[in-house]
């Protein structure tokens, strides 16, 4: 009763479209969630997120779950999660996308998820890791070891929206740094984040991880750019 008294003075809004929620409805309205571009890659082997890294680095599953498209529900979705402290919406996201990877045979065989780090001082300005409750929602729903110390960002870059892929290649050089022990090897380790775009930075995370003695590397994202 408590609940739905404040639900009836200070209603929730979605974080989508911002109109009020009812109480069986959670961060995203039905609405929305029946209308954001679902990618559907973990239900097949050959989609564009996995083309993007084909060539350049050994990747075992690649799956992101929206396409990001400007002005669309999910650019608004990842916005107020990235800038305006809305946390709940990775965990949201997490717990909604780890449901659909749970049958995947590939992720029965993930040992750790790691988070695409932030540097120490974006990080302090922040506040947050943007995709931090959505690892450990994808752990909780998957039963998944998160771990978020193994790799480390140790040079900070400013926004590299504007960049190509070899721009950003180039740039990302010695960013990522990782740190492990022999319980480490022979892991697969699942890398996360927010949007892939070019797959620069997976990239660059990613061979930090290969550095691992037997490791084997997936990816899986929010979003991709459409």
């Amino acid at each position: 009763m408590i609940s739905d008294l404040i639900n009836l003075f200070f209603p929730k809004a979605c974080a989508g479209c911002n109109s009020f929620l009812l109480n069986s409805e959670m961060v995203i309205c039905t609405q929305c969630r029946h209308e954001m571009p679902l990618t559907n890659h973990h239900n097949t082997n050959n989609h564009e997120a996995f083309a993007k890294f084909y060539g350049r680095i050994p990747i075992e599953f690649v799956a992101t779950l929206f396409y990001y498209n400007k002005k669309g529900i999910v650019q608004e979705l990842i916005h107020k999660l990235k800038y305006k402290g809305h946390e709940e919406i990775g965990e949201i996201v997490g717990c909604w996308y780890g449901e659909e990877l749970k049958s995947c045979a590939v992720m029965k065989t993930i040992d750790v998820i790691i988070p695409v780090p932030l540097h120490k001082k974006r990080l302090k300005k922040r506040g947050y890791n943007q995709v931090t409750e959505f690892g450990k929602a994808l752990s909780k729903t998957m039963k998944i070891y998160f771990d978020d110390t193994i790799l480390t960002r140790n040079i900070y870059l400013k926004t590299q929206v504007k960049k190509n892929l070899v721009d950003r290649t180039n740039v990302f050089k010695n960013v990522f740094e990782v740190s492990y022990n022999q319980n480490h090897h022979n892991k697969h380790f699942l890398l996360i984040d927010d949007i892939l775009t070019t797959g620069a930075t997976l990239e660059a995370c990613g061979r930090e991880l290969l550095k691992i003695p037997g490791a084997r590397i997936s990816i899986v994202c929010m979003a991709m750019t459409h």
